[in-house]
């Protein structure tokens, strides 16, 4: 049944009086039915739909955010999965709806649209109802003149800055939301360039005849400031000189009212405050004076914290760590921070407990990363506020032990010496370190043969000797989403660059340049429904060295890019994707010859052919995804579908250009405080990468087979499954 409402109007005989008195009486009657009538109006049908017909100048989502009467959820509007009965309902009421009418009238004159009219159309049946809104906008009021007065007494750039694209300009369509955003775009403006008292007065008026409007806004700049004594409330060990060195408003700097917030942010971020307030000390504060004062209150950290974690990774087994901060060190905010970490616990020698075949059974083929216990200890000393208020120097000592699985693992002892800048209003985080480091990197010997041609023990005993590497590593980032742990709107940019060279101290074999990039975006595509997509990219550049049989562009295996992994192309486990090379026994190799080829082929799904990762120099990766609610338990859970893209491979060798794979999956999402817990299937019909076969002689030397210089290894299994705690970008 189709059933037609529009808003009653007064007939021409009413009158402006009788209309008054009309529209008054409908409210009247409308309070004083009270919550009995409204409770009445409510039936039991079921909103399935609700749309909106010729709004061109308001979009729906404004429009549904401005009514009482909401649509159900997707999969209880939905005809073709209704019947599951999931989805959140929302029912009709009928005072609700009728004053919806009204309420988007008063939306669109508010707008700029004096002659409205807003129609409804009904179609209802015993258990649902299907609403449509039908709006005739009519003819728009228009600013024709937008007048900015009172800022003579500015300087010419303030004034340029405090009127420059205003959301309400001349020619646009008369909005009073927008013409209040004027004028508080005006005042923020001011008091960000030294007006504390700035103010702007509105005025307008309406020509209703000519559908034509004028707008003043009257600025009051009041006198220009600067900021004055800084008192401090709440210190106790803090120094209050630190306080002030923390703060971007120091004595003396032009007032700016942003300039107070990003103090704000300064000490909440120095890690010594858990309260943190910065404002105008009103109390001695006398307006048209060109000196401000500022009240601080803070409320400091207990000196010392102490966090300990452990848990489970796929890649690392059992780990645990621990950290201690000793909060304003010797004074002047200085921050100490003593740190450990610990992995590969239960298959790591020496706490080896044999969980190789059960909780730890994915490492257990791992000879190079995971049969030793990874480890880390740190310690930093952290002095925020270094030449800047914006500015941290970090300066760390540490000796730690690390593994990439199935590819190398790296002893090494070193100190950094860094500074990183963070404007928290500009939120361009900057950070510059230079790294010395005194270690060695065990890898697997086809790691060296393939791509540094050492494959004879003499070579590969060169590459693994401890070395000095020296880097000087410089990032930095442009963070637009709204959320750093799970976004939906915004962008995140970023990009490293390291160095190392024999000009800053590393040695003659550890020489590079490597450059990687970043971009991530997210948009909402309807309501808890995000699309976001990434693409990330990466390359090295290396000199070629002198080894003893040969030479080769060495770049340390510890700084090569892998692909594959919960937060890559999906479709492939950690290292999977990318250049690989193949190692078979010698006398497996032998037998399987001698038996045919049909035979030594067989051994490609046996444990007789042991692959390894040898990362490339060239990287690129693209992932695509969507995530919406899930049907039940939407608040907690959500579902994911993506599609994930790349290839790693090393630049410089013949037949080695990219191969990209192609891995679409979907996937669950459970909120924790942590951020989301991941659950993800992702499918990928491709084998292995094709690469060098390889055969291990009994004296340790490894033999290329040339006549299986593209041996290729089938995976075994068309579904990888991966858990993580985060989104993948």
């Amino acid at each position: 049944m189709l059933h037609r409402r529009a808003p009653r109007e007064p007939t021409p005989s009413t009158g402006l009086a009788g209309a008054c008195l009309l529209r008054a009486i409908a409210v009247v009657a409308l309070v004083a039915g009270g919550a009995d009538r409204a409770e009445a109006q409510i039936d039991d049908r079921v909103i399935r739909g609700l749309t909106f017909e010729g709004n061109n100048s308001i979009p729906a989502p404004v429009l549904e955010a401005s009514i009482a009467t909401t649509k159900s959820g997707w999969f209880a509007r939905n005809g073709l999965v209704r019947w599951l009965g999931l989805g959140e309902k929302r029912y009709f009421d009928e005072v609700e709806f009728q004053r919806d009418v009204f309420r988007l009238a008063v939306l669109y004159k508010r707008s700029g649209f004096p002659d409205v009219q807003v129609d409804t159309l009904v179609r209802r049946d015993p258990e649902n109802v299907w609403i449509t809104f039908l709006i005739e906008e009519g003819a728009p009021i228009l600013v024709d003149t937008l007048i900015v007065t009172g800022l003579d007494s500015v300087p010419g750039w303030v004034r340029n800055r405090a009127d420059l694209d205003l959301p309400l300009q001349q020619g646009d369509v008369f909005d009073r939301a927008l013409m209040q955003a004027d004028a508080d775009s005006i005042t923020r403006r001011l008091r960000d360039r030294g007006y504390p008292s700035a103010d702007v007065l509105v005025s307008y008026a309406v020509r209703t005849a000519e559908r034509r409007a004028t707008v003043t806004l009257d600025a009051n700049p009041g006198v220009r400031a600067r900021i004055g004594d800084v008192r401090v409330e709440g210190v106790e060990r803090v120094d209050s000189s630190t306080v002030v060195d923390l703060m971007t408003a120091r004595p003396g700097e032009l007032y700016s009212q942003t300039d107070l917030f990003q103090s704000q942010r300064n000490l909440y971020n120095a890690d010594l405050f858990r309260i943190a307030t910065v404002d105008i000390d009103s109390a001695r504060f006398e307006p048209g004076t060109d000196s401000v004062p500022l009240r601080v209150r803070v409320g400091e950290s207990p000196p010392r914290r102490l966090r300990i974690g452990a848990g489970y990774g796929t890649n690392d087994c059992l780990r645990t760590n621990a950290g201690l901060t000793l909060r304003n060190f010797l004074g002047n905010g200085r921050l100490v921070d003593l740190s450990g970490s610990v992995s590969k616990v239960g298959i790591g020698d020496p706490l080896d407990w044999g969980l190789e075949n059960s909780i730890c059974k994915p490492l257990r083929d791992d000879s190079i990363g995971s049969r030793l216990l990874n480890y880390n200890l740190t310690t930093a000393v952290r002095r925020p506020a270094f030449l800047s208020a914006n500015n941290t120097l970090i300066v760390s000592a540490f000796v730690e032990r690390r593994s990439e699985f199935k590819v190398y693992r790296r002893e090494e002892v070193g100190m950094s010496v860094g500074i990183t800048r963070e404007t928290p209003t500009r939120r361009l985080p900057l950070a510059l370190t230079y790294t010395l480091a005194y270690g060695n990197t065990e890898a697997t010997p086809v790691s060296f043969c393939a791509f540094f041609n050492a494959c004879i023990p003499a070579d590969v005993d060169l590459l693994s000797r401890q070395r000095r590497l020296a880097t000087i590593t410089a990032t930095g980032s442009i963070p637009r989403a709204n959320n750093p742990l799970d976004p939906t709107r915004g962008s995140v940019a970023s990009a490293e660059l390291t160095w190392a060279s024999r000009w800053i101290g590393s040695s003659r074999l550890l020489q590079f340049a490597r450059v990687i990039g970043d971009y991530a975006w997210y948009r909402p595509l309807a309501r808890d429904v995000v699309l976001s997509w990434r693409i990330r990219g990466g390359v090295i550049f290396s000199p070629r060295v002198a080894l003893t049989s040969d030479t080769a562009a060495y770049v340390p295996p510890e700084q090569r890019f892998y692909g594959g992994g919960p937060s890559d192309v999906r479709g492939y486990q950690r290292n999977e994707l990318g250049p690989v090379v193949y190692v078979i026994p010698r006398a497996d190799y032998d037998a399987g010859v001698a038996a045919g080829e049909t035979e030594f082929e067989s051994a490609r799904d046996s444990n007789r052919i042991r692959v390894a990762a040898t990362g490339g120099n060239s990287l690129a990766v693209g992932n695509v995804e969507v995530r919406f609610p899930s049907p039940v338990f939407g608040q907690r859970l959500r579902l994911a579908a993506f599609v994930d893209v790349g290839s790693v491979w090393e630049r410089g060798q013949a037949q080695a250009g990219p191969r990209f794979r192609v891995t679409p999956g979907a996937g669950l999402r459970v909120s924790t405080p942590l951020g989301p817990a991941r659950f993800d299937v992702a499918y990928s019909p491709a084998a292995l990468a094709p690469g060098q076969l390889y055969i291990a002689e009994p004296d340790d030397r490894l033999t290329p087979d040339p006549a299986r210089t593209g041996f290729q290894l089938d995976r075994g299994r068309r579904w990888t499954i991966h858990f993580a705690v985060g989104q993948p970008f």
